[in-house]
């Protein structure tokens, strides 16, 4: 089987692990946009997947973006298959759709969305564009899966995390801790709890500021960027936690197994708002792979990503985050237990081989 896999996301490096493990059980062309916003390039990787780079026009915006010369490539390519790696109202599927269209290939989607809502013009037509001809769709999560029946997509459909970890990058460390913590100047007995992610108010990086305030002996690592990040400086400064937290700036992807093992704990503290809530949290079994017990809120995908392997509070309460934090932070034994349920969730769950093995098992069903 031939299929042209068209997906922004796989810009990150480490996210064309799955798709170099897809390529190693069907004939596989990646197509990536040849830039995207300000993200910086990333190195490529030594398997990575035969690509194709294109121009995209409207690039950084996730669901305005389409590509000069994909029908052409399609033209090239004659795949068995196009795989979308796209939400069905954004106007990169509705491209693709009416390409694949014209030539009769089939195709199949991807979803996030995990909140039921009204989609404003033109994103409602595309949708149903998309979902009038499309093959197949793939849930990342059994809440997007149900979004999608909710707004009437009637054809098969998937439930299949859009990547997973690579259990050989991502483990423990026992050296981790003692580099990071040496990079980083953490003090001798102090504790270390880790965010990865934008630095964006529906992150909730202020709650865990405010929760560390009453923590004395525990240090944060900050890790990415966004346009929070002043904000959060100053808060940390009013809190007077300054010389308790680091910035590391952004993280490339293929460094952060390098990061994470060091951390005694990571938090993800979302938010959610009138139009979002927590989708997936990658971050969350990036970290339960490594070997890190995990703290997240209560907010969207979070609970049913972390299950009985880590810790679930309410959102937006401080004192349940201190609580949870403390709790581990405190206690060595919990935090081996967890860490053990937590790297034992992600082998059976998320890893890319079996993400992998559940995506070419479907194109199966739809070609």
């Amino acid at each position: 089987m031939k299929v042209l896999y068209v997906s922004k996301a796989s810009r990150v490096a480490a996210h064309r692990d799955k798709v170099a493990l897809l390529a190693r059980r069907v004939d596989l062309a990646l197509v990536l946009p040849e830039r995207w916003g300000a993200q910086p390039d990333e190195p490529g990787l030594p398997d990575d997947p035969r690509t194709v780079i294109l121009p995209a026009l409207f690039h950084g915006h996730n669901h305005f973006h389409v590509y000069r010369g994909l029908g052409r490539v399609l033209d090239a390519e004659k795949p068995d298959l196009v795989h979308a790696d796209e939400e069905p109202y954004s106007a990169v599927t509705g491209q693709i759709a009416a390409l694949c269209a014209r030539r009769g290939v089939p195709f199949v989607f991807f979803a996030w969305q995990n909140l039921h809502k009204r989609l404003p013009p033109p994103f409602g037509a595309l949708q149903s564009g998309v979902f009038a001809r499309a093959a197949g769709g793939i849930g990342g999560t059994d809440a997007a899966a149900s979004v999608l029946r909710r707004r009437g997509f009637l054809g098969p459909l998937a439930v299949i995390p859009q990547m997973g970890v690579d259990p050989a990058r991502f483990r423990p460390d026992p050296d981790a801790r003692t580099r990071v913590r040496t990079d980083l100047v953490i003090p001798e007995g102090a504790s270390l709890v880790g965010f990865l992610g934008r630095f964006v108010p529906e992150k909730g990086v202020h709650v865990l500021l405010e929760a560390a305030a009453g923590l004395p002996d525990l240090h944060l690592v900050l890790m990415g960027e966004g346009p929070e990040e002043q904000r959060l400086r100053s808060l940390a400064g009013r809190l007077g936690i300054s010389e308790r937290v680091r910035f590391t700036g952004p993280v490339s992807s293929t460094s952060v197994p390098d990061w994470l093992p060091g951390l005694d704990v990571l938090a993800l503290p979302s938010l959610s708002t009138r139009r979002w809530a927590e989708q997936f949290g990658r971050a969350l079994v990036e970290a339960m792979a490594s070997g890190v017990p995990v703290v997240g809120s209560d907010s969207g995908e979070i609970g049913s990503v972390i299950g009985d392997a880590g810790l679930v509070v309410q959102e937006g309460s401080v004192d349940a985050l201190r609580e949870a934090l403390s709790r581990l932070t405190r206690n060595e034994v919990e935090r081996r237990r967890l860490a053990e349920l937590g790297r034992a969730r992600v082998l059976e769950r998320y890893t890319q081989a079996a993400v992998v093995s559940a995506t070419s098992a479907f194109y199966g069903e739809v070609t």
